[in-house]
């Protein structure tokens, strides 16, 4: 099998980067001067222009090279909450291929929360789906979601490039960088159905949680320890793309494999008390923090079993255990509050344990006892138990 001229590669990966700065820049001095209310000629400095033709030059210099090229473009997730701007188009991937050899340039994208997102590579119905042997591509079969790699320049077989500066990481992300957008389209529909709480009150709950939950995953990203939105968190997410002004606290799940004695102390350290401590780590544990206002923290610890997961629950006054059973699950990133967070990937199935199948409707009177369709009991705590799993601060 012939080798491809290293120039060659070099020239046209070059392209890709020169193109891919260019869209960034147009982007924050276009699409985000427009979301603030100013035009971009009003912007500092020179104004970056950037349009089709430049990425049509980008793919004639590619096949004067010898190429031929594809380029997957869809909407831009990110202006989809803008009415104005949703539906823009951006390039999300190049296959480019000569002889036997083919090039998969993948077009990484500035997200809120310092983080980087590549689309999905989606064939339209006019591209030719034996082009290259497209399932054998490693991105690309959906959405990722990435940490913002440190970069280094290094030389591979004579060719200077960029690489993160931790392959290993970035690597250890690939499997797990699945991303899943906020479904800005149907939470439209919600808040035209259920008119959205824009109170005083309301507006202050959402700041606090907001701060909140960028508190507790700053503070569980620096343990290690990996989380996602759980319960009236998740559901906001899913359902309206925003948190539940009446829900009055945040819900975090973390599966107990991952549990550290430290979680506690280093909340505390953050400015969070705890509020109250149920169960053991082997059975039922549930972690309470108290925030700013009376907006509390909720960490529920999630059990495996064969057929599904599990967490517990404890009713104070009388000892009384539950069990909320979920069908099993995977963990998805997503994009909430601005930040990139897990949410489950069966995000409806998960929804729909906890709040059956009318979960659409709002329910602002909720029994965490009773109301829940997957809860069920799951016996008494020995009074000899009680100082050890039921703790009260």
């Amino acid at each position: 099998m012939s080798r491809i001229n290293k120039n060659v590669i070099l020239a046209l990966l070059t392209l890709t980067s020169s193109a891919f700065l260019l869209f960034q820049l147009y982007y924050y001095k276009h699409y985000l001067s427009a979301r603030n209310g100013t035009g971009s000629s009003k912007s500092k400095g020179n104004r970056v222009g950037f349009d089709s033709t430049q990425w049509d030059g980008w793919f004639q210099i590619a096949e004067n090279m010898g190429f031929q090229c594809l380029k997957i473009e869809s909407k831009d997730p990110r202006l989809d909450g803008i009415d104005s701007l949703s539906g823009t188009e951006i390039p999300l991937h190049y296959v480019c291929k000569l002889a036997t050899h083919a090039i998969h340039l993948v077009v990484f994208h500035e997200r809120n929360g310092n983080y980087l997102w590549h689309g999905h590579l989606r064939l339209k119905g006019h591209m030719d789906r034996k082009f290259v042997p497209f399932r054998k591509l490693q991105f690309g079969r959906y959405p990722g979601a990435f940490d913002r790699p440190e970069l280094q320049q290094v030389t591979v077989d004579g060719l200077d490039m960029l690489i993160p500066k931790d392959p290993g990481h970035f690597l250890e992300e690939v499997p797990h960088s699945r991303f899943i957008e906020c479904r800005y389209k149907e939470a439209r529909a919600f808040l035209q159905q259920y008119i959205d709480d824009n109170t005083v009150d309301a507006m202050a709950f959402r700041k606090r949680a907001k701060e909140l939950l960028q508190l507790a995953a700053k503070t569980l990203k620096e343990l290690g320890v990996p989380f996602w939105l759980s319960s009236g968190t998740c559901l906001g997410w899913y359902r309206q793309c925003s948190i539940i002004p009446y829900s009055k606290d945040v819900d975090l799940g973390i599966f107990i494999q991952h549990y550290k004695p430290d979680i506690i102390l280093a909340f505390q350290d953050a400015g969070l008390p705890l509020k109250h401590k149920f169960g053991k780590v082997e059975d039922s544990l549930e972690l309470s923090f108290q925030g700013k206002d009376d907006v509390k923290l909720d960490i529920f610890f999630f059990y495996e079993e064969t057929d599904h997961m599990w967490n517990g629950g404890t009713q104070a006054r009388t000892g009384k255990k539950f069990k909320y059973l979920f069908p099993k699950f995977t963990l998805c990133w997503t994009e909430f509050v601005d930040i990139k967070v897990h949410v489950p990937c069966e995000t409806v199935d998960y929804i729909e344990a906890n709040y059956g199948k009318t979960w659409k409707i709002p329910v602002k009177t909720w029994d965490w006892k009773s109301s829940p369709p997957n809860v069920q009991p799951n016996g008494i705590w020995p009074i000899s138990e009680w100082d050890e799993v039921i703790q009260l601060y």
